[in-house]
């Protein structure tokens, strides 16, 4: 127990830090408030009423999300494939061409849909 004594002292530090800092600054900050100070930050633009339903996101929106997470997990499955590619021997040269092949069959699906034009 003695081994953990020294980050239960830092982490009860930490929090107190943390709390002293937030209340000692609703204590000791300004209070003016305006209508300006109140409003939803929106980059100098008047906010306009949403739609019931929140509003809806357009669809290019996901198509490039989808992009990024198919060239992340490629990264990550592909470089740790290229350093050891000699001890995977037939095995990994299979595993990869099946991956290659599903993240192309993701490629083609993302090309289709339009998510590589960039308009």
């Amino acid at each position: 127990m003695n081994v953990y004594v020294p980050i239960l002292v830092l982490g009860a530090i930490a929090v107190a830090f943390a709390v002293v800092s937030v209340i000692l600054a609703s204590v000791v900050g300004p209070k003016r408030y305006n209508r300006a100070k109140l409003d939803a930050y929106e980059c100098g633009i008047d906010p306009t009423p949403q739609p019931v339903g929140g509003g809806r996101f357009p669809v290019k929106y996901y198509l490039t999300a989808m992009l990024f997470i198919i060239f992340d997990i490629e990264i990550v499955f592909l470089y740790p494939w290229a350093i050891h590619f000699d001890a995977l021997g037939f095995f990994g040269l299979v595993a990869m061409a099946l991956f290659i092949f599903s993240a192309a069959v993701a490629y083609v699906y993302e090309w289709r849909r339009g998510g590589l034009s960039w308009d």
